[in-house]
């Protein structure tokens, strides 16, 4: 299947890689030249601006956008959609806004362009691993596009099938699922982002408890010079908090159990933030989500083990860089 690109960052780049091993043709597009260059040199068809990769796709249609969230996403949305007809498509596969999603939809219907939002998790793994994919938008266009989706989850793989499964069908146990109409993909993906909060404070406390078992204001008997790196790895071999936010904890704390190559500057992305408003909007209690969300604000002013931990899991699954990590870069 052929399928337009723009944007060719971390995951935009494998991304376009993964669809190419599974056989599809892509047009990419980027703002880097050498980008462009890079990609057209493994197989794809490289472009000169967004017409031009328009212009070299057989309708209909579909263009993939992955470029940040925001002001990057409308502006390239509606650049594109200039240049589009009745029955192409747009997919966002970014970490949209999904009130945004909803807004942009109604706008591109009217001119008969369908618009989809696939929230996808996966981070710089995705090329091997697959992309685990939230999808939300009509179903005669999600269900056109199956072949790019297909390609791009992760599959069945080895993973044991939940007992009755075989009764209900359905494209989740690939790792994909259409969630419902346009909003619902991005509305999900940016839950499952705050529920990752949580999940990854969970782990950065638990580990700073360790990391201070050796205080002295312990009693001598009690006080424990316990290996994370030890603790990490046996939790991953049948215990029942093992996930792979614990693989990737167990690889940093392997890598350097002291974690001193980071500062503890945890960002946040956007979707906590909009998970909880979610939560004020349905009058839903959600404490751990919200306090994992208030101690990345924390960790700008004061940074624990814990928060080295938060920042040491973001760089492993997402390649997020410390933002002060990233300015000393800049001034070096």
């Amino acid at each position: 299947m052929q399928m337009g690109m723009v944007g060719l960052g971390r995951m935009g780049a494998n991304m376009t890689r993964r669809l190419m091993r599974g056989g599809h043709q892509l047009v990419v597009s980027d703002l880097s030249v050498d980008s462009v260059k890079q990609l057209a040199g493994e197989g794809a068809t490289g472009s000169t601006s967004l017409e031009d990769l328009i212009g070299k796709l057989t309708p209909p249609r579909a263009v993939w956008i992955m470029v940040p969230a925001g002001a990057a996403t409308e502006s390239t949305v509606q650049k594109i959609a200039a240049h589009l007809q009745t029955g192409d498509a747009i997919i966002d596969g970014g970490n949209s806004y999904f009130k945004d999603d909803v807004r942009r939809a109604k706008e591109l219907k009217g001119k008969g362009i369908h618009y989809i939002d696939v929230g996808t998790s996966g981070g710089v793994w995705g090329l091997e691993r697959g992309y685990c994919m939230m999808i939300g938008g009509p179903k005669e266009a999600v269900q056109r596009l199956d072949p790019i989706f297909k390609t791009l989850a992760p599959g069945t793989g080895d993973i044991p099938r939940t007992p009755g499964r075989e009764k209900l069908g359905g494209t989740a146990e690939s790792g994909y699922i259409h969630c419902g109409p346009s909003g619902s993909g991005h509305f999900v993906k940016m839950v499952h982002n705050g529920i990752e909060y949580g999940m990854m404070q969970a782990y950065a406390e638990g580990f700073d408890i360790f990391k201070n078992a050796t205080s002295k204001e312990l009693p001598e008997d009690i006080r424990y010079d316990l290996n994370l790196p030890d603790i990490a790895e046996v939790w991953r071999r049948g215990s029942v908090v093992s996930s792979w936010l614990l693989d990737l904890t167990a690889m940093a704390l392997t890598e350097n159990p002291t974690l001193s190559e980071y500062e503890g500057y945890v960002q946040d992305s956007g979707e906590g933030r909009w998970t909880i408003q979610a939560a004020l909007d349905e009058a839903v209690p959600v404490d751990v989500l919200s306090a994992a969300l208030f101690v990345r604000f924390r960790s700008r002013q004061q940074h624990t083990f814990a928060e080295k931990m938060l920042s040491a899991m973001r760089q492993k699954f997402g390649g997020h860089v410390e933002q002060g990590a990233a300015q000393t870069k800049k001034t070096a």
